[in-house]
C-alpha cells in the first residue's frame, strides 16, 4: 500500500511539473512528457472506467487547434504537442481525479507548491544568477533566454506563472477568512514575486483581478481596502523601493526602459487590427500565412507578433467564426462569473473561487502576450481543466452548508 502511494505520488508530482513548466521534450526526456508521466495514473483511476465526461470541451479545442496551427500556420509539430498535452490534462482530472476530493485537493496542493518553487527561484537568480541560471536550465529543460526569473525560459513565460500564483494565494487566504497576519503576509509575498517578475502585464492582471475580488467579496468596504492598500503602496515605493540598490532587476526598472520601447505592445495591437480590416473572414479563408499579410507592416519583421494570444486567433479565423470559437470554449466559465461573484463570501466556494480569479489572472495576461490555452500554457491548461473538474466536486453553493468539512490537503487515495 506505502509503495503503492509512492508510485502514484510520484508519478503525480512529475506530471504535474511537466504541465506547469510547459516541458514536453527535452535532451533527457525524448519521450512527451506529458504521456510518459499523466498516462501512466490512469491505471490507479478513480473507480470504474466510464464514458469520457470532456468530449465536447476536447471536440471545440481540437477543432480550433486544427484551424489555427494546421490550416493557419501548416504546423503539425505543434498541433500534435498540444493535443496530447491537452488529452493527457483532460484524461487526468477525469479519470484520475474523478469526484475524489483528496486527489484534486492534493493536485492543487502541489501544482501551487511546484509555482512557490519558481518563486523561490526567481528569487535566488536575483541574487545569484551565475548559480541560479544554470539550474534553471536544467529545471527548465532548455538554455534560459532572460534572466532573473524562475523556472522558465523567457520572462514572459514565467509572468503566466507569477500571475496565477500571486492571485491564486491572495483570494485564497481571504476566501478561507485567514486573519489579518496571514493575509498581510501573503500580500507581502505576492508583490514581492511580482516586484521581483519582471513582468508588467502580470502585475496590472493582478491588481485588476483582486480589485474585482475585493469587490465582489467585501463590497462597499472593499473601497477602503483598496484605498488603504494603495496608500500602503505608495509609502513602500517611496521609502524602500525608491532607493532600491538592485535598481535595474525590477518592475519599475523594467517599465521605465519599456517606455521607449520601439515595439510598443500597443503599436502592435494596431497594425495587426489593419491585417484583420484587410482579412476581415480571417485569414484562413483567403489562403493566406502570417508571413504573407505582413511584408507591408514593418513592426512585424522577424516573425514577431501582435503579443495579443486572443487576437492572433481571430486574425487567423476570422472575428466571425473565431468568437464563436472562443465563447464555446468558455461558455461554462462565463456562466460560472455571475454565480461566483455573487456568492464569493460562502467559504464553501472558497476553492472554486481562488481558482476561478487565477485562471482570470493568467486569461487577462494573454492580451499581452502569446501563451494561452491553445498555446498549452501552463497554468493556463492546468486551470481550465481543474475549475471544470473543481465545479463537479464541489459545486457552487448559493447558501452556507453546515457541517461541511472544509477542503483538505491531506494525502490519501
Amino acid at each position: 500500500m506505502l509503495i503503492r502511494k509512492m508510485i502514484i505520488l510520484g508519478l503525480l508530482g512529475l506530471y504535474l511539473y511537466a504541465v506547469a513548466f510547459g516541458i514536453f521534450m527535452t535532451d533527457i526526456i525524448r519521450l512527451p512528457a506529458p504521456l510518459i508521466f499523466g498516462l501512466p495514473l490512469l491505471v490507479f483511476m478513480n473507480g470504474k472506467l466510464r464514458a469520457f465526461g470532456y468530449f465536447k470541451e476536447m471536440a471545440l479545442i481540437t477543432v480550433s487547434l486544427f484551424l489555427y496551427y494546421v490550416v493557419g500556420m501548416d504546423d503539425f509539430k505543434t498541433f500534435f504537442a498540444a493535443f496530447i498535452t491537452i488529452v493527457v490534462c483532460a484524461l487526468y482530472f477525469d479519470y484520475f481525479v474523478a469526484l475524489s476530493k483528496r486527489r484534486f485537493n492534493i493536485s492543487v496542493f502541489v501544482f501551487f507548491a511546484l509555482l512557490l518553487f519558481s518563486m523561490i527561484i526567481l528569487v535566488g537568480d536575483h541574487f545569484a544568477p551565475s548559480i541560479i541560471d544554470p539550474i534553471r536550465s536544467i529545471l527548465a529543460g532548455e538554455q534560459v533566454q532572460q534572466s532573473p526569473s524562475g523556472i522558465a525560459v523567457t520572462q514572459f513565460n514565467f509572468g503566466y506563472q507569477v500571475a496565477a500564483f500571486a492571485t491564486f494565494v491572495f483570494v485564497f487566504v481571504c476566501a478561507f477568512k485567514r486573519n489579518f497576519l496571514i493575509k498581510s503576509i501573503a500580500l507581502g509575498v505576492c508583490l514581492t514575486c511580482l516586484y521581483l517578475g519582471m513582468n508588467r502585464s502580470a502585475f496590472v492582471c493582478f491588481i485588476a483581478v483582486v480589485f474585482l475580488f475585493l469587490l465582489s467579496y467585501y463590497r462597499a468596504k472593499a473601497l477602503f481596502v483598496i484605498a488603504a492598500s494603495v496608500l500602503i503602496g505608495f509609502a513602500v515605493y517611496f521609502y524602500v523601493l525608491k532607493d532600491d540598490p538592485d535598481n535595474k532587476n525590477n518592475i519599475l526598472a523594467k517599465n521605465e526602459a519599456k517606455s521607449d520601447d520601439q515595439y510598443n505592445r500597443t503599436d502592435l495591437v494596431t497594425e495587426n487590427l489593419k491585417i484583420c480590416a484587410d482579412y476581415p473572414f480571417g485569414l484562413i479563408f483567403y489562403g493566406k500565412s502570417w508571413e504573407d499579410v505582413t511584408y507591408r507592416h514593418p513592426l512585424f519583421a522577424f516573425g514577431l507578433t501582435s503579443h495579443n494570444s486572443y487576437l492572433m486567433f481571430l486574425t487567423f479565423l476570422g472575428p466571425f467564426f473565431g468568437f464563436g470559437l472562443l465563447i464555446a470554449m468558455y461558455y461554462r466559465f462565463m456562466r460560472m462569473f455571475r454565480l461566483l461573484i455573487k456568492h464569493s463570501r460562502l467559504k464553501d466556494n472558497a476553492l472554486i473561487v481562488s481558482l476561478y480569479f487565477s485562471f482570470l489572472a493568467v486569461c487577462l495576461n494573454a492580451l499581452s502576450h502569446n501563451g494561452w490555452l491553445l498555446s498549452v500554457d501552463g497554468p493556463t491548461l492546468f486551470l481550465y481543466f481543474s475549475i471544470l473538474q473543481c465545479e463537479k466536486i464541489y459545486p457552487i453553493q448559493t447558501e452556507e452548508v453546515k457541517d461541511e468539512e472544509e477542503p483538505a490537503l491531506e494525502m490519501a487515495y
